[in-house]
């Protein structure tokens, strides 16, 4: 499915929840890892606001996107933010949304 390069040049961005790694399946703990790069993933809690409006997005990050001591009110940018639709059927029961998904994140200056 194609992806889609969202802008976050004119928005400010803050850390609602703290990284956390992604996993594949709760029950066993498996965390999710990149098919290409063989890194773990990390999700993290983000609060965007722009042109008047605020909202929490879950952005999934490589853990060597994260940089150290990233805690929930710190303001940050967020590098190659992209937004991706999905849907799928798990026990008979159809799904769908939007993923997130950045190359990094950094502490803002």
């Amino acid at each position: 499915m194609p992806s889609f390069k969202i802008d976050l040049s004119t928005a400010v961005v803050f850390v609602a929840t703290a990284p956390a790694p992604k996993l594949v399946n709760k029950q066993t703990g498996e965390i999710a890892i990149d098919r290409e790069t063989q890194v773990p993933l990390h999700t993290v809690g983000l609060l965007v606001s722009d042109e008047g409006e605020g909202n929490l997005y879950q952005v999934t990050i490589p853990q060597t996107g994260l940089p150290e001591g990233l805690a929930p009110g710190m303001p940050v940018r967020v590098v190659g933010l992209k937004a991706r639709d999905w849907e799928n059927e798990f026990n008979g029961q159809k799904r769908h949304g939007i993923s997130f998904r950045a190359v990094a994140i950094a502490t803002a200056a």
